[in-house]
């Protein structure tokens, strides 16, 4: 029976892959750069959740390696305590105590006595979690209602302003989950998470979308008005279409002014059927909650002009693979993942079950409206 040789990495080694898993790179792209595969790269990111563990320091009171040495040629010479103290320029009752918790006269040995030193070093600060049981029940029932650690943090600062005690970092929550050995939050929390990935990745990753087709006789959005694009004024929406298996798909809408979410369920991608399902969507709101309409280049657009008639509704495009141009509505997306996952079948989800999602969404603290949800700033 043959074993798989098991991959050693030098301290250098490891730094560079935490360097470049902090810089965005992906775990195949490292292990590339060091000629093995990405199973190789995960056991050492996955240990600490994809969280880079703090550079361990020596104490400048710490005995050194050397010190050690001179402590075990000492003991070897038959010196007094208070001696080789002496010669350490060290209290006795320091060399005493390292003599001692390392094996006493007659087995104590430098190398073993220096890595004895530096696992008993291991005392990790305790996490503020970990002390106010109260607060952790609070951000675990919010994490099962779909809450970030984000908005969660945010809330917790606008519901306890004066109270420290109540409140913590959305950093907190997110290593708290991913590193198990802190004990605080359960394991099982993390599927609440928007992300279904079981270590953190680097705020620095990218995410990518492919450029779509062109629109006869679109708007581009360099000819929107400014009062759309400084978001003081409410009814400016944008919008998408998202996909999920056998051919299923939900446009998705949100308002520039509150980020309010509406989902719109549609028969199929064609441009017929998109342009029809958001006419009559459109209807439920009064006109001067829905003055405009920032879309990307997706075809199933083509038909603007019919949605423009039946509406009165102004149509504007984005720049070719610029999906930043429509921000909330990618955020957007991404959050409607937690509710709607990649390859799933969106065609069984009715009208009213969206609705009900998109409750959930408006009901939300918001960190770019200071922790307001988008019901309450839209209405």
């Amino acid at each position: 029976m043959s074993y798989r040789r098991r991959i050693y990495f030098t301290n250098e080694q490891r730094s560079e892959i935490w360097d470049r898993w902090q810089r965005g790179e992906s775990m195949s792209s490292i292990g590339r750069g060091f000629d093995r595969d990405s199973s190789s790269i995960y056991p050492l990111l996955s240990r600490t959740g994809g969280i880079r563990p703090p550079e361990r320091k020596r104490s400048r009171l710490a005995l050194t390696l050397g010190e050690r040495e001179l402590i075990s040629r000492g003991i070897a010479a038959l010196h007094s305590i208070r001696s080789i103290a002496q010669e350490l320029c060290r209290s006795a009752s320091t060399v005493s105590r390292e003599i001692s918790r390392n094996g006493g006269y007659d087995n104590y040995r430098t190398v073993d006595a220096e890595n004895q030193a530096w696992v008993r070093a291991l005392r990790p600060k305790r996490c503020k979690l970990s002390t106010n049981k109260l607060l952790q029940r609070v951000i675990s029932n919010k994490l099962t209602i779909h809450w970030s650690p984000e908005q969660i943090a945010g809330w917790l600062k606008r519901r306890y302003p004066n109270e420290e005690h109540n409140q913590v970092s959305h950093e907190t929550i997110y290593r708290s989950l991913f590193v198990q050995a802190r004990g605080v939050l359960k394991k099982e929390l993390m599927q609440y998470l928007r992300s279904k990935r079981t270590i953190r990745r680097s705020k620095h990753a990218s995410l990518k979308r492919d450029g779509l087709g062109r629109i006869k006789d679109a708007v581009s959005i360099r000819e929107r008005p400014a009062s759309v694009e400084d978001r003081a004024v409410p009814g400016h929406w944008e919008g998408d279409l998202i996909g999920g298996s056998r051919n299923s798909y939900i446009a998705t809408l949100v308002e520039r002014h509150s980020r309010y979410v509406m989902l719109v369920k549609v028969a199929n991608k064609d441009t017929q059927s998109v342009v029809s399902a958001l006419i009559k969507q459109s209807h439920k709101l009064p006109r001067e909650l829905y003055k405009s309409l920032t879309w990307d280049r997706g075809k199933e657009l083509a038909d603007h002009k019919r949605l423009t008639m039946a509406t009165d509704i102004d149509v504007y495009f984005c720049d070719p693979q610029s999906p930043w141009q429509r921000g909330s509505n990618e955020n957007t997306n991404r959050l409607l993942r937690q509710y709607l996952p990649k390859g799933t079948d969106l065609s069984v989800h009715s009208q009213t079950h969206l609705n009900s999602i998109a409750r959930q969404l408006n009901e939300r603290p918001r960190k770019t409206l200071q922790f307001e949800t988008p019901a309450d700033k839209f209405n």
